[in-house]
């Protein structure tokens, strides 16, 4: 199976980043930090899914507007742990987070974030 793998957008906070890297590191997950230049790439291509199809091209948009993390390959207990875990970090509300699914895996970044903001939206009163 997949080793379980966090996929993680935007930390432009070198405290924060730290909080979080220092939060999952006991957890023994595979972290990995996208790049910009990555977010034209499906999430399934970055999670490391063998058979996603990579984008072509180059990405040239914008960079997201606040983090995002997507958990891959993890199952209810090791999720918890692992939002329990970035819950006591100190690193701050981290409102923008999703499961890696069969559904979002080929959404890129920016699509991701926006059906994520919309959720967190309609749940804020």
């Amino acid at each position: 199976s997949m080793k379980e793998t966090i996929l993680l957008f935007h930390v432009p906070d070198k405290e924060k980043l730290l909080k979080i890297e220092m939060a999952l590191f006991p957890l023994h997950v595979r972290l990995k930090h996208v790049k910009e230049e990555e977010y034209h790439q499906p999430l399934g291509v970055l999670a490391g899914i063998k058979d996603a199809v990579p984008a072509e091209g180059n990405y040239a948009g914008t960079a997201l507007p606040d983090t995002m993390i997507v958990f891959a390959f993890f199952d209810d207990n090791c999720l918890n742990q692992a939002l329990a875990a970035l819950k006591k970090s100190g690193a701050g509300p981290l409102p923008y987070k999703a499961v890696l699914t069969p559904t979002n895996q080929f959404w890129t970044a920016h699509e991701c974030f926006a059906e994520l903001k919309r959720e967190h939206e309609a749940m804020t009163p």
